[in-house]
């Protein structure tokens, strides 16, 4: 069985093994190849049954040039970057990781959080730069300090991420508010939950974790947005296209929104003139949440198993079945 990794270098810069994966097959990785549309791609693949993926996109053109293909697996929960629908007219299996980063992607979000309410790395070196030792008061702080007690959040998308960080919130003494369209007992045992114009209306902090569908797709705009409280707080870590950026930039600069931290955007790798990068208050990481060691052991150690699962004929986390 020939196996092509075409991105592996994000997944495994170096910190992981390869040898599971080695012992399914022939295996082939290049730590790179395009993020785009490439002919590059079906030549890499090449005659391999299955190919291994991370945001390297899969296109119809790609599997129509790639007959031996069998099954794609992706390194990751989403698997919009394969035209998994096309796929399974082809009789290929796509793979997905369905749960690895529960953990890591709500404690990130609450980082995000945490920081904006602190400002920890700029106090930080504000102190290396000599402004604690040469202060006239014995400190000083150049941001409001929110105490986050008592406050309301609001969770959009309430699944396993979302109640891992409405945990956290409600460790915190906060209110916690969800809104998703499947509500469930142990959801019910951390969150009220709302419909989306009462988190919007009644929420201090908004979080997002809900997936990217097409009634998902630029929910925070200028319209929703206006529904919210001044100085709401809003916290993306789940996909870049929930939020219209023009729209989240203009309400920053204006002071509607307060601050924003996000570790998504609607281009990725973030392109130069995204609004958001010139915005006031915008915390900007590059879609890191999920990338801790654990999380990334889990990631390769699930993606084995589906492979395993996959070649002795009992395939497992198949989305386009």
């Amino acid at each position: 069985m020939k196996i092509v990794v075409l991105d592996g270098y994000t997944e495994n810069p170096g910190d992981l093994s390869w040898e599971p994966m080695k012992a399914l097959g022939e295996l082939t990785i290049y730590d790179r190849t395009s993020v785009t549309e490439s002919p590059l791609i079906a030549e890499r693949i090449g005659d391999a049954e299955i190919v291994v993926t991370n945001k390297t996109p899969i296109s119809r053109e790609t599997i129509d040039k790639c007959p031996n293909l069998k099954a794609i697996a992706v390194f990751a929960t989403g698997y919009n970057v394969v035209d998994y629908e096309y796929a399974k007219e082809k009789m290929i299996a796509v793979m997905n990781v369905p749960t690895y980063g529960t953990q890591i992607v709500g404690q990130y979000a609450v980082g995000l959080l945490l920081e904006i309410c602190s400002h920890f790395a700029h106090h930080d070196q504000a102190v290396r730069e000599g402004r604690w030792e040469h202060n006239i008061d014995w400190c000083f702080w150049d941001y409001p300090m929110i105490e986050l007690s008592g406050k309301t959040a609001g969770i959009i998308g309430f699944g396993r991420i979302g109640q891992t960080t409405g945990k956290i919130l409600k460790a915190m003494n906060m209110r916690v508010l969800a809104n998703d369209k499947f509500e469930s007992d142990t959801g019910r045992e951390i969150a009220e939950y709302v419909d989306r114009e009462t988190l919007f209306r009644e929420s201090d902090v908004i979080f997002l974790h809900c997936p990217l569908f097409p009634d998902t797709e630029g929910l925070i705009n200028k319209d929703n947005i206006a529904k919210m409280k001044d100085g709401v707080i809003l916290i993306n870590n789940s996909r870049g296209g929930l939020v219209a950026e023009q729209d989240l930039a203009d309400a920053l600069n204006s002071g509607k929104v307060y601050a924003a931290g996000l570790d998504v955007v609607s281009t990725e790798p973030i392109r130069g003139d995204n609004p958001l990068l010139g915005a006031k208050n915008c915390l900007i990481t590059p879609h890191i949440s999920w990338a801790a060691l654990a999380a990334r052991q889990r990631i390769m150690d699930i993606t084995v198993d589906n492979l395993r699962a996959f070649i002795e004929g009992h395939p497992v986390n198949i989305v386009n079945s």
